[in-house]
């Protein structure tokens, strides 16, 4: 049984309440609203923290889904999985492979700077400045990107390039 059909969850069941209507009255193939199912699915499963469970969904998902902005959205999520799981290099890599397919997702250059930051602080901890200082850059290009897509969010982001002169 789809996860979407046993889901206790007030919000989630409403979502996919509205989500099975779209469904019915968009034109879509059998494939799309599969892939779309499974992305659900999967989304149910990483809001309730079972990321082994919506790693299976997104992956078959992203099997199924053909549209790159709506992969986009899948790679996104997987790299937010990775993120949680400390595994940086992977959500780096889903990142990225997200913005191929979608330029314009803020949050995604935004959790890629919050990685090059946290490794720029790993740096300081191990005392090499050097490698901070070019994790620390490499953060504030993927802030800016952020900030330029969305001027009004990333307020903390936006302080700290000033702070640290590197919003030009």
């Amino acid at each position: 049984m789809p996860r979407s059909r046993i889901n206790g969850n007030f919000i989630d069941k409403t979502f996919s309440i509205v989500a099975n209507i779209l469904l019915r009255i968009i034109p879509t193939t059998s494939g799309e609203k599969e892939a779309f199912t499974y992305y659900r699915d999967g989304m149910s499963a990483q809001s309730e923290g079972n990321y082994a469970e919506a790693l299976q969904n997104y992956y078959e998902a992203m099997r199924l889904e053909i549209d790159p902005y709506d992969r986009s959205y899948i790679l996104y999520n997987i790299g937010l999985i990775h993120t949680s799981n400390g595994e940086h290099t992977k959500a780096l890599e889903y990142y990225f492979r997200a913005l191929e397919r979608n330029p314009f997702l803020p949050q995604a250059f935004n959790n890629m700077a919050v990685i090059c930051h946290y490794r720029g602080e790993q740096a300081i901890r191990q005392g090499d400045s050097e490698i901070a200082e070019a994790w620390f850059d490499q953060a504030a290009e993927y802030w800016k990107q952020a900030i330029a897509l969305t001027p009004d969010n990333y307020i903390e982001a936006h302080n700290w390039l000033k702070i640290t002169r590197r919003f030009e």
